[in-house]
């Protein structure tokens, strides 16, 4: 069994890849099931088929691997590549991101969190500092290129095009719950793009 270059705590145990996996795997699964409120560290710890102790040694409370473990895959999550041009890069932010809310435990987890972040302070930071704020750097960076190929104008609303890029497509698959469809991402890539374009 192999185990992690992270070496957890200073003086502490080697943290195995395989176990950390497990807990990872098992907290999403186990979050979707029954929430936020009614998740426990010892529930992970038994759909990990692990002790309770392994998990303390990664993370100090439930906010803690709550916040840890979201981010960490929201983040990746929002990554796309830069197809050269800002149709390209739309759609393909637009597409990854309706994947990535249509997800089975994604579309359960994510409006139970927004509910949880009411309540703790920590978690509703996380979702708006870490998250948000990564996911509109990857969209600023998307902008920032299309203004330096000439395809927006240099004055063109970037701060409003962030939420352009966003709001529309959460609205409609996860409040609204379209289906998926292909042609709407297409469709809605032209009209974000027109709005900057204006």
């Amino acid at each position: 069994m192999s185990t992690s270059t992270d070496p957890g705590p200073r003086g502490g145990p080697v943290l195995q890849d395989s176990v950390t996996q497990a807990i990872t795997s098992a907290f999403f699964e186990e979050l979707a099931a029954v929430g936020y409120g009614r998740l426990s560290m010892e529930a992970v710890a038994r759909r990990a088929g692990t002790g309770k102790a392994a998990i303390y040694r990664r993370w100090p409370s439930k906010e803690a691997m709550t916040v840890d473990l979201v981010v960490q895959v929201s983040v990746r999550a929002a990554d796309t590549p830069d197809t050269g041009t800002l149709r390209g890069d739309v759609l393909a932010f637009l597409t990854a991101t309706d994947a990535a809310l249509r997800h089975p435990l994604v579309s359960r987890i994510l409006p139970d969190l927004l509910s949880a972040g009411a309540y703790h302070p920590n978690i509703a930071a996380a979702l708006r500092e870490e998250i948000g704020t990564s996911r509109r750097r990857k969209v600023a960076d998307i902008l920032g290129r299309a203004v330096g190929r000439g395809e927006l104008p240099a004055d063109a609303d970037l701060e409003l095009g962030l939420d352009f890029m966003a709001g529309p497509l959460y609205w409609s698959t996860t409040i609204r719950r379209a289906p998926a469809d292909p042609g709407r991402l297409e469709r809605l890539a032209d009209k974000i793009i027109a709005a900057l374009a204006a």
